[in-house]
C-alpha cells in the first residue's frame, strides 16, 4: 500500500478539517463523505459533483481502500453468498451474505486471520498477517451491496480475525457505520463477536454502546476451554463471566454466548447442566451451534438429537438458548475455509465468475 492518508477511515468531522486545511469548503467534505460512505466509490473520478481539478488534487494526497471480489460462492440451497475479497495489499479475507426475513445481514472480517488459536475454528490456522483498517472492514459492506444490487441492514463481525484485538480500527469502523450520513445501520442491528479479550470488553462496555456483544464460550469449565481456547489461559472463564456481567449492566443489552456443539468434547449433559448454572440469572442468551468441519482438525458436530436435549437442559436452569440455523452450508459459509482453498470449489455451490 502507498503512503498517502487513507480518507475513508475518516469520520466527518476529520475530513472537514482535512478540508478546511486545504483551503476548500465544508460542503465539499460531505460531498467527498456521502461518495465514500454511502455510495462505496474506489475512485475519485467517480465523484462526479467534483471537478476534475478537486479530483486529482484529492487523488495526489489520499486513497481509497476496497475490497475487490476476488471470488464469489452463491448457495445453490438458500442464496446465501460468500465472497473472497482482495485488498491493497493483495491479501484476501472473506465475508458472507445471509438473507433472512428482516432483511440481509453481511458477517465482515476484521483482520487478515486470526492469532487467538481456537483449536476448531479455520482462520486461525496460518495466524494473522495484520489488522484492517476500518475502510476495509466498510468495504466489504460496500462491495456486497454494490455487487448484489441490496441494502445491508444488519452486521455481524464474526468473520475472520478478533475485532477486540483490532479495538481502535473497530470502533472507528462502529462509528462510521452508524453515522446518519453515511451507511446509518442501527447500533442494534450490530453484533460483535468475541473470544474474551476482558480489557478490551471491559473498555468497549464504559462506551455504553447498543451493539450486542457475543461472546464464544464454547465450554462450561476452564479444563475443557483452556485445551481449545489459548485465550482461557490469559483471562479464565470466572474474569470473563465478570466482564460479562458488568457489560449487560452498563449497558443493559443481552449478550449472546456462542457454544459450539463439538461431540464428545463439550456436547456431555454434565456439560448443559454446569452451563446452566454458570448463566442462571444473567441477561444472556446461548446459541448452540454445530462445529463446522475443517480438514486440519478432528472436530466433529454433535448429534441433533443431543443438542435438542443441551437445549432443554439450559432452559431447565431459565436460560433461553437456541440452535443456529446453518445457512450456505454448500459452500463452506464459515469464515477461514475459502481464503485456505481459494482455488477448491464444493460441487454443489455455484461459483460467479469476477
Amino acid at each position: 500500500m502507498n503512503n498517502k492518508k487513507d480518507i475513508k477511515s475518516l469520520t466527518l468531522s476529520e475530513l472537514e478539517a482535512e478540508f478546511t486545511a486545504l483551503g476548500l469548503p465544508k460542503f465539499r467534505a460531505l460531498q467527498v463523505f456521502e461518495w465514500l460512505q454511502v455510495r462505496g466509490v474506489t475512485a475519485f473520478g467517480e465523484m462526479t459533483n467534483l471537478s476534475k481539478a478537486l479530483r486529482a488534487q484529492l487523488e495526489e494526497q489520499y486513497r481509497i481502500p476496497y475490497a475487490a471480489i476476488e471470488r464469489k460462492l452463491v448457495s445453490q440451497i438458500d442464496g446465501t453468498v460468500k465472497y473472497l475479497f482482495a485488498l491493497e495489499d493483495a491479501q484476501t479475507i472473506e465475508s458472507v451474505v445471509m438473507h433472512y426475513k428482516y432483511g440481509y445481514t453481511i458477517c465482515v472480517s476484521t483482520q487478515v486471520g486470526c492469532k487467538m488459536g481456537c483449536k476448531f475454528c479455520a482462520s486461525t490456522l496460518n495466524g494473522c498477517v495484520r489488522n484492517l483498517a476500518a475502510s476495509e472492514i466498510l468495504s466489504q459492506i460496500h462491495a456486497a451491496q454494490n455487487d448484489l444490487g441490496i441494502r445491508i441492514s444488519h452486521v455481524v463481525l464474526m468473520g475472520m480475525g478478533e475485532p477486540l484485538d483490532n479495538f481502535e480500527n473497530v470502533v472507528r469502523f462502529l462509528d462510521l457505520v452508524s453515522f446518519e450520513r453515511g451507511l446509518n445501520i442501527s447500533a442494534r442491528n450490530i453484533s460483535l463477536s468475541t473470544c474474551g479479550i476482558v480489557p478490551k470488553i471491559e473498555a468497549l462496555a464504559a462506551q455504553k454502546r447498543q451493539i450486542t456483544l457475543s461472546v464464544s464460550l464454547h465450554a462450561p469449565n476452564d479444563a475443557i476451554r483452556d485445551a481449545i481456547m489459548p485465550v482461557n489461559h490469559k483471562w479464565n472463564i470466572e474474569q470473563l463471566m465478570k466482564a460479562c456481567r458488568n457489560y449487560a449492566h452498563m449497558t443493559s443489552r443481552r449478550i449472546s454466548f456462542e457454544y459450539t456443539m463439538m461431540k464428545g468434547i463439550n456436547d456431555s449433559d454434565s456439560c448443559a447442566n454446569e452451563l446452566g448454572r454458570l448463566l442462571k440469572g444473567m441477561l444472556a442468551h446461548v446459541n448452540l451451534i454445530p462445529v463446522n468441519t475443517v480438514e486440519e482438525n478432528s472436530f466433529h458436530k454433535s448429534d441433533q438429537s443431543q443438542i435438542r436435549h443441551f437445549m432443554e437442559i439450559l432452559n431447565q436452569y431459565g436460560v433461553g438458548a437456541t440452535v443456529r440455523r446453518t445457512l450456505g452450508s454448500d459452500i463452506n459459509a464459515s469464515c477461514g475455509q475459502l481464503r485456505r482453498a481459494a482455488n477448491s470449489a464444493p460441487a454443489t455451490s455455484k461459483e460467479v465468475s469476477i
